[in-house]
């Protein structure tokens, strides 16, 4: 390489030479405002050459001054960078891996000494102090964290969750809109809205959210679930509206509801209670006796009597009884609902034949020996009474009462209600006999 520069250099002063033997004429150089000079040519060409190399000089000089110095600051960039992370990956071990939360904290707020605008620390910090409670110190370091970045949806999930433990719902759920408005197809934010919502007990808006969540569901089993939760929305929707005496938002929700699921029990009943809150007892009744001839649920054919009795036609249930008896003689509880409702009607002898006809097999319903006994009393057969009083007390049951057990989850409970508490899963109440 130096070979070919010399090489170079030689023939560009050979060049010059040959230039200067055939320009040997002098050139007059004129200064502004000054005097005027004569000067060999090739010597202007020389000097113009001269200064052209120390301009090339001065500016390769300020370039590689440039490119020195951005050098050094991207290093010592990095250094800080890598004794950040360093830190900060130290303070995430303590905090998860030790649950050394002192140690975290100063290492975290280490990382802020060497970085202010250091977001991570910043929410990490507020995570620790809202975990013991400490409210005012999570708002400072989160709203800390939103002054950097206003539209971080980290930082505004961190306000959510502290405005949601400081139980403040409004809030909480103005935070919620903000991530909306910056990804509206965020679904935790949208299931966070959601549950907000129902806290809230905003049924309207909530089934719109629920409409949202199902159409940005991916995958079909997802689809499913979304769509059971928003035909059970839906029959929140219709039950405020009845509890808040909007009778036709009631009916129209609860027809709705039954449209997309025709067994959907408790939206069954909401809407026979519509319609016997304007009048329409007939066709309460026809609505619930269809209900049961299709689902067999006890829970519909329990408000059916409670109905007919309240109507004066207990015939009519009888007659129910015995039709589903004839279809499924050996269903003890159909017989026992009979022999219920003939203890109630005082026709006692009637009442003995069915319950004394039951076969539970190895099953213990308390209800059962309960009714059983009061009938030993009303004959007067006191020893067997005392039997069957003591069989209902050798179960677990804690009263002599019918219990609702979730067919879902398995929680018992000792009044009926559209949805489970426990697993919040909707219509999954069934009729519970056994101890």
């Amino acid at each position: 390489m130096s070979k070919l520069l010399v090489f170079i250099f030689v023939l560009f002063l050979a060049v010059l030479a040959l230039f200067a033997i055939h320009n040997q004429n002098a050139t007059t150089v004129t200064i502004p405002f000054g005097s005027a000079y004569e000067t060999p040519t090739i010597a202007l060409i020389l000097l113009s050459i001269a200064i052209g190399a120390l301009a090339m000089l001065f500016v390769f000089i300020v370039r590689d001054t440039k490119r020195y110095v951005n050098n050094l600051q991207y290093q010592k960039k990095q250094k800080r960078d890598a004794k950040i992370q360093e830190l900060y990956a130290k303070a995430l071990n303590h905090l998860f891996a030790h649950h050394n939360i002192p140690e975290a904290r100063e290492l975290l707020k280490a990382v802020l000494a060497e970085d202010p605008a250091n977001l991570n620390a910043l929410i990490q910090l507020g995570d620790i102090a809202l975990s013991e409670d400490d409210f005012q110190t999570a708002r400072e370091n989160f709203e800390r964290a939103r002054d950097l970045n206003p539209k971080n949806i980290e930082v505004l999930f961190s306000l959510e969750r502290l405005m949601e433990k400081m139980e403040r719902w409004p809030i909480a759920l103005k935070h919620i809109e903000e991530i909306l408005d910056i990804d509206d197809k965020n679904l935790s934010a949208l299931y966070k809205k959601r549950d907000i919502l129902e806290r809230l007990e905003k049924w309207d808006d909530l089934v719109f959210v629920q409409k949202t969540i199902l159409k940005n569901e991916h995958t079909e089993k997802d689809k499913n679930r979304e769509r059971l939760n928003l035909v059970g929305y839906k029959y929140e929707y219709g039950r405020h509206s009845l509890e808040s005496g909007s009778l036709e938002k009631a009916k129209k929700a609860f027809r709705t509801v039954l449209r997309l699921e025709k067994d959907f029990i408790p939206a069954t009943l909401g809407l026979a209670e519509v319609l016997l809150r304007e009048g329409e007892n007939e066709e309460a009744i026809n609505l619930l006796e269809k209900s049961y001839e299709q689902t067999s649920s006890m829970i519909v054919l329990l408000r059916l009597e409670d109905l007919l009795i309240s109507v004066g036609e207990p015939l009519r249930l009888i007659r129910i009884y015995k039709n589903n008896i004839l279809r499924n003689p050996q269903d003890p509880v159909i017989k026992f609902f009979l022999g219920r409702l003939y203890y109630r009607l005082e026709m006692i002898d009637d009442a003995f034949e069915i319950m004394t006809s039951i076969d539970t097999g190895s099953a213990i319903y308390p209800e059962m020996h309960q009714l059983l006994g009061n009938l030993y009393i009303k004959r007067n057969q006191i020893e067997k009474a005392v039997q069957e009083y003591r069989k209902a007390l050798e179960s677990n049951a804690c009263a002599f009462s019918l219990s609702y057990r979730c067919s879902n989850c398995g929680h018992s409970s000792p009044e009926w209600s559209g949805r489970c508490s426990r697993c919040r899963q909707w219509s999954s109440y069934q009729l519970n006999l056994a101890a």
